[in-house]
C-alpha cells in the first residue's frame, strides 16, 4: 500500500500518538517525586477517590501513577472529568473514521481499551503544577499544563468552558496540595497540524489553497527537534549555582518541541480587499511583490529577483512569499504575543509604556512588529506592523512625544482576539485585512529604535512555555533556585557554543531588573555567539542591558557575519559589568535633582559608552516596587539599569549577522553574565537632526 507521509500526517496522525507511545513530552518537567511524600488529610487524590461521578478518572490516574502524585505535597490544580464525560471521550477514539491507526489503537470501546500512553496524555493534559481558582479563569486566557500544551478557557458565557468542550460544573474544591474541578468532558486536545486545522476550517479555503501550492503547509508538519541532554560538569566549577538533584550541568534530558504562529485572513477578509479565487490571491501577490527588490533589501544584495511564474514553491514566487510572511516560527497564543499589561506585570511598565515585541517570519530575513498601544481603543489592540511616523523620537523633555510629530500613517494589521484556531504544533490567529511585507515596514516600522527581548532572540523558549513560567510555577529544575530554568547547551539554533563548559539558565518571570521581567544568563567560561534579529540594512548602534554588579563578569563582544568564530572581529573594548554606577567611567548622576532631568548627563553619560536604563519600565527598590518610577529614574533606590554601548556597525539584511559574548575572567566560573535585550538604534534615529531619541 502507498501512502502519502506528508499528507497522511496533516490529516490526524498525531489523533493516534498516544497509542503509539508519543516521545514528545512536557519541556515542563513533571515534579520530581523524590522529593515528596504523602501525607494524611484531604488531597486532590483523595477528593476525586470518594466522587462517585469521578471513578472512572480514578482508574486513569492510577493506570499511570498519578494517583501518588496526587497524594503527595505539592501545588496544583486538576481538572476531573466525570464517568460519563470519560466514556464520551473513549467512544469518540475508538469511533474517529479519521484515525490513522485504527481505533487510535484502542482495544475495544471502553475504559479498559485505553492505551497507558492514551491515559498519560490525558492525566497530564488535564493537571497543571500552578494554582488555578476560578476567579483567575474569568475572561479569556490559557492554562499550561503537565504534558506541554496549554488548553484555552473562557467565561464569556456565564460558564467556564475549557478547549471549547468542557465545562466546569463544580469549581474550587480544596485539598492540602491544590484544588479539584470537576468538569462534564474530557478537554480535548488538538491532534492535527496547522495545515489540517486550516483545511477542516470553512473559513480559510483561499488562504488553505495558497499554503499547499507553495508547499510550505508541509514545512509546518515539523513538531520537534529532539531531546537534548545536560551535561555533567565538575561540580567545584559551579559549586552554589547547581541544585543537588537538577538543573544544567547535572544529568537530565529536556526534549524541544518546535511550532508556528500564523496569522491566515479570511475568505471575508480576502473578499472585502477583491479576492474571490485563489487565482485573485496570485495576481493580488504579484503586483504587490512585483517589485519587492527596490525596498526588500535581502533580495537585492543577494541579486535575486522575484517570480511571478506558476512554480509556487520557489522560496522567492511571489505567492510564496506572500505566504512566508504570514509565519512565525514560535507557537503562541493571543495573550503571548506581547508581555501584556495585567495583574502580574504591570509593575514592570512605568506609565504610558506599551506592550510590542519583534519576530522574524518565513519569509528569509524579514520581521514584524506587534505592538499593542495603550492609548488607543481599549488598550488591547494588537495590531501588526503598525506605523507612527518618528517613533523612539522626541520633541519633547521626558515624554514619548507631541501627537503633531506621531503621525499614524499606517494604522496596522489588527489581530482579532477571538476565532483562533489551535493546532498540535501552534495557532492561527485571523486578522482584519491583507497582511504584506512592503515598502513601509523596513522603511517606516522598522525604522525605529529595536529592544528585542531574549525570548524573542530564541523562539525556542517560547514554544516550550519557558516564556511567561514564572517564579513559584511547580518543580522546575533550576541552577540556582526556583527563579531560574535550565537549558540544555546546543538548545537553541541561534545559538553557537565555542566553550562547552558553560552553564545556561533562564531566569522565570519576576523580580528581576529587567525588560519583560525575565532574562537569560551565562556561567562558566562562557564563550559563544548568537544570531542577530535582521534588521533592514543600515548602521546601527548596538547596544545590551546590565545591572552593574560587584560579582558581575568581565567580557569582549565580538560581531561576525556567519557563527565561524573567524568571521568575529571584536566589538568595542572589553567590558567590565562590575562597574559600578558612582565609578566616573559611567558617570550616573541623579537625573531627578538635574534641572533637564538628566538631557546634559546623558550625553555625557553616552560619550563614555554609557545610558540610563530606559524609562519604559521599572525595576525594583529598597522599598519595594515604586510604579510611578522607572529604570531611568531609580537613581539613589539601590536599584539601577544601565546601557551598556558596544559601537556603530553596518548590519545588511543580505548576511547573517552574530553577536559573540567571550568571558576575559576564566578563572571565576561563578560570575555570570546576563542578556536581557538587545537594542538596535539606526543611524536615521541616532542622527535625526529634528528631534532626539526619546527616553522609553
Amino acid at each position: 500500500m502507498n501512502i502519502n507521509i506528508s499528507k497522511m500526517m496533516r490529516r490526524g496522525i498525531l489523533a493516534g500518538l498516544g497509542a503509539i507511545a508519543l516521545t514528545v513530552t512536557s519541556c515542563n518537567p513533571e515534579p520530581d517525586e523524590s522529593d515528596l511524600f504523602t501525607f494524611t488529610g484531604e488531597t486532590i487524590e483523595s477528593v476525586i477517590a470518594k466522587d462517585s461521578l469521578l471513578t472512572d478518572f480514578n482508574e486513569i490516574l492510577k493506570r499511570v501513577g498519578y494517583d501518588k502524585m496526587m497524594s503527595a505535597y505539592g501545588s496544583y490544580t486538576c481538572f476531573a472529568p466525570t464517568n460519563d464525560g470519560v466514556k464520551a471521550y473513549c467512544d469518540s477514539l475508538y469511533d474517529d473514521p479519521e484515525a490513522v491507526i485504527p481505533h487510535n489503537g484502542m482495544t475495544e470501546r471502553s475504559l479498559a481499551g485505553l492505551t497507558d500512553s492514551l491515559c498519560l496524555n490525558i492525566v497530564q493534559y488535564h493537571i497543571t503544577s500552578t494554582y488555578r481558582d476560578i476567579v483567575s479563569m474569568t475572561g479569556n486566557g490559557e492554562v499550561p499544563t503537565m504534558l506541554g500544551y496549554e488548553f484555552s478557557y473562557s467565561s464569556d458565557t456565564g460558564n467556564t468552558v475549557l478547549g471549547n468542550k468542557a465545562t466546569i460544573l463544580t469549581s474550587d474544591i480544596q485539598a492540602t496540595n491544590g484544588l479539584v474541578h470537576v468538569i462534564d468532558n474530557v478537554i480535548p486536545r488538538f491532534t492535527r497540524f496547522i495545515g489540517d486545522v486550516l483545511e477542516r476550517s470553512d473559513d480559510y479555503t483561499i488562504f488553505f489553497q495558497a499554503l499547499e501550492r507553495t508547499g510550505l503547509a508541509d514545512s509546518l508538519l515539523t513538531y520537534t527537534k529532539g531531546t537534548f541532554e545536560y551535561r555533567q560538569m565538575p561540580r567545584e566549577n559551579f559549586s552554589g549555582l547547581l541544585s543537588p538533584a537538577n538543573g544544567p550541568g547535572t544529568t537530565g534530558r529536556a526534549d524541544c518541541k518546535v511550532g508556528y504562529t500564523v496569522f491566515a485572513e479570511s475568505d471575508a477578509v480576502m473578499r472585502a480587499n477583491g479576492i474571490n479565487s485563489i487565482d485573485d490571491l496570485i495576481a493580488f501577490a504579484n503586483e504587490t511583490y512585483g517589485n519587492a527588490p527596490d525596498w526588500y533589501d535581502y533580495m537585492s544584495e543577494n541579486g535575486i529577483s522575484v517570480s511571478t511564474g506558476n512554480d509556487y514553491t520557489n522560496r522567492f514566487n511571489a505567492l510564496n512569499m506572500f505566504v512566508a510572511y504570514h509565519i512565525l516560527g514560535a507557537s503562541m497564543s493571543v495573550n503571548q504575543l506581547v508581555y501584556e499589561k495585567g495583574q502580574d506585570t504591570y509593575w514592570n511598565y512605568a506609565p504610558d509604556a506599551d506592550p510590542y515585541d519583534y519576530f522574524e517570519t518565513m519569509l528569509p530575513h524579514t520581521m514584524m512588529k506587534i505592538w499593542e498601544p495603550v492609548s488607543v481603543g481599549t488598550g488591547r489592540n494588537l495590531y501588526i506592523n503598525r506605523y507612527r511616523r518618528n517613533n523612539t523620537l522626541t520633541d519633547e523633555l521626558g515624554t514619548q512625544g507631541s501627537e503633531a510629530m506621531h503621525e499614524v500613517v499606517e494604522n496596522g494589521v489588527t489581530i482579532l482576539r477571538t476565532g483562533s484556531l489551535q493546532a498540535y504544533n501552534g495557532y492561527v490567529h485571523p486578522i482584519n485585512k491583507m497582511l504584506v511585507y512592503n515598502r513601509i515596514v523596513p522603511k517606516g516600522v522598522l525604522n525605529e529604535r529595536m529592544r528585542v527581548n531574549c525570548t524573542s532572540l530564541f523562539p525556542e523558549l517560547i514554544t516550550n512555555r519557558y516564556r511567561y513560567w514564572s517564579t513559584g510555577d511547580g518543580n522546575i529544575p533550576s541552577t540556582h533556585d526556583t527563579s531560574r530554568r535550565g537549558i540544555p547547551a546546543h538548545y537553541f539554533d541561534n545559538m553557537v557554543l565555542f566553550d562547552e563548559n558553560i552553564c545556561l539558565a533562564y531566569c522565570l518571570h519576576g523580580a528581576w531588573r529587567s525588560f519583560q521581567s525575565d532574562q537569560m544568563q551565562f556561567w562558566g567560561t562562557y564563550d559563544l555567539a548568537f544570531r542577530l534579529p535582521s534588521v533592514p540594512s543600515g548602521i546601527y548602534e548596538i547596544r545590551v542591558v546590565y545591572a552593574p554588579m560587584t560579582y558581575g563578569s568581565f567580557m569582549q563582544y565580538y560581531i561576525g557575519n556567519s557563527s565561524s568564530i573567524t568571521s568575529m572581529k571584536a566589538l568595542g573594548l572589553p567590558f567590565d559589568a562590575t562597574v559600578q554606577v558612582d565609578d566616573p567611567r559611567i558617570g550616573l548622576t541623579n537625573a531627578n535633582e538635574e534641572e533637564d532631568q538628566g538631557v546634559a548627563s546623558d550625553i555625557a553619560m553616552h560619550n563614555r559608552g554609557y545610558m540610563r536604563g530606559p524609562h519604559s519600565y521599572t525595576g525594583h527598590g529598597e522599598n519595594g516596587w515604586n510604579y510611578n518610577s522607572s529604570a531611568r529614574m531609580e537613581y539613589g533606590t539601590g536599584s539601577y539599569t544601565i546601557r551598556y554601548v558596544l559601537g556603530r556597525v553596518q548590519l545588511n539584511q543580505g548576511e547573517e549577522n552574530w553577536l559573540r559574548i567571550k568571558t576575559l575572567n576564566p578563572d571565576n566560573a561563578q560570575n555570570p553574565v546576563g542578556l536581557d535585550f538587545v537594542e538596535l538604534c539606526p543611524s536615521s534615529v541616532l542622527d535625526n537632526q529634528q528631534y532626539v531619541e526619546d527616553w522609553y
